[in-house]
């Protein structure tokens, strides 16, 4: 109905015109039956186009309701005589007015209504007689009213939570681009730190290999191995870092910068706030290429702040980090009382940074609810060989 509102609208005018049938019997007394139908078919046609266009269809079906004062003429038949199915139609189109085009409108069509009523109400019965009738179509017409306003209102709290829910979604959509920018550009920093470090040793390395070269051949042969092999991790670091945007107008964190290695000094900083941590490091986890080592080590701390931050007292944590093969895989959960988190919550970028860091270094990431309670990052980084 709410998708196809002519098909809808269809459907109460046909039903309308199907009970209109029953009271071909109590046509009123010197209409031709062709005026009675071509007045019914104006009062009820326009219901068809009551919510494509209100207020043509009100005022079509208001016309069609004063041309039946005039066609029908006086009847003392009995007041079921004088009423008609169609005549229903009036106060659809009056509860339509007040829904979708407004009280105002509404209003002025009241006005109108209560003309043509005062008019049916003298011209066809005595004034004692008419009292009754006249009451029940006020009634009917307030009713029609009351409903217009309530749904009217209804109508527009759904626009109004729909509006919020865009504005929402935009600014959710926004807040995650900027997110994702950020911790780009944290990467990029801190890539850049990895490169800049490769590129001294290579440096420091290379005047060592010139001043040993003829007193000194193997110390001269071990620092040349040093610089291609830091070249070549180098150049692995440098593709990585083609692919992210970097904020040059920001300060670039010069400090050494954590890797592998460090975890397990996360781990013991964690576990001296009060969160039990289990680490499990498996394989050969020294010699990484470092900006995948950085990935790792961040990974890591950020899923283990939001262990802090969200899974409430008593929680406990279990880090596991084994390498296979030419792939590092990730298990992170924990067990606590606090709910769904990780980026979930509003304003939360956990999930979104730790994704987005896994993609630059060609992993994938998943977070979510443990099957045996709590919470689970799991994530799976190559790693890049010379």
């Amino acid at each position: 109905m709410k998708a196809h509102p002519i098909a809808g609208d269809s459907v109460i005018a046909a039903l309308l015109a199907a009970l209109e049938l029953v009271s071909l019997f109590a046509m009123p007394g010197g209409v031709h039956p062709a005026v009675f139908w071509l007045v019914g078919a104006a009062l009820l046609g326009p219901l068809v186009i009551r919510r494509r266009d209100p207020l043509l269809a009100a005022y079509l079906i208001l016309a069609a309701g004063f041309a039946q004062l005039v066609t029908h003429g006086p009847n003392p038949q009995g007041f079921d005589a004088r009423i008609r199915v169609a005549d229903i139609a009036l106060g659809i189109a009056l509860y339509t007015t007040v829904a979708y085009v407004g009280r105002k409108q509404g209003a002025l069509y009241v006005l109108w209504l209560a003309i043509g009523i005062a008019a049916w109400a003298t011209w066809r019965m005595d004034l004692p007689e008419s009292i009754l009738p006249t009451l029940v179509i006020v009634v009917i017409f307030a009713f029609c009213w009351v409903l217009g306003e309530f749904s009217g209102a209804r109508r527009a709290y759904h626009l109004e939570v729909e509006r919020r829910l865009a504005l929402l979604e935009t600014e959710r959509d926004q807040q995650a681009r900027i997110a994702v920018g950020q911790e780009r550009a944290r990467i990029a920093r801190e890539l850049h730190d990895v490169v800049a470090h490769a590129v001294s040793v290579i440096v420091v390395h290379a005047d060592g290999a010139a001043y040993a070269v003829r007193s000194q051949p193997e110390v001269a042969e071990r620092a040349i191995r040093t610089i291609s092999a830091t070249g070549r991790e180098a150049l692995t670091e440098l593709r990585r870092l083609l692919g992210v945007l970097r904020s040059e107008d920001s300060e670039t964190d010069r400090t050494p910068q954590p890797g592998t290695q460090s975890i397990s000094d996360l781990a013991e900083r964690v576990r001296t706030i009060g969160v039990p941590v289990l680490l499990d490091l498996t394989g050969e986890l020294d010699d990484l290429p470092a900006g995948v080592g950085l990935g790792i080590y961040r990974i890591v701390q950020e899923a283990l702040t939001n262990t802090i931050k969200h899974a409430g007292p008593g929680a406990t944590a279990a880090v596991h980090v084994r390498r296979v093969g030419d792939r590092v895989e990730l298990d992170i959960t924990d067990r606590g009382p606090g709910s769904p988190r990780h980026g979930l919550t509003p304003g939360g970028n956990g999930l979104i940074g730790m994704r987005e860091r896994a993609n630059v270094f060609g992993g994938t990431l998943q977070a979510g609810p443990h099957t045996e309670g709590g919470w689970r990052v799991r994530a799976v980084l190559p790693v890049t060989t010379a």
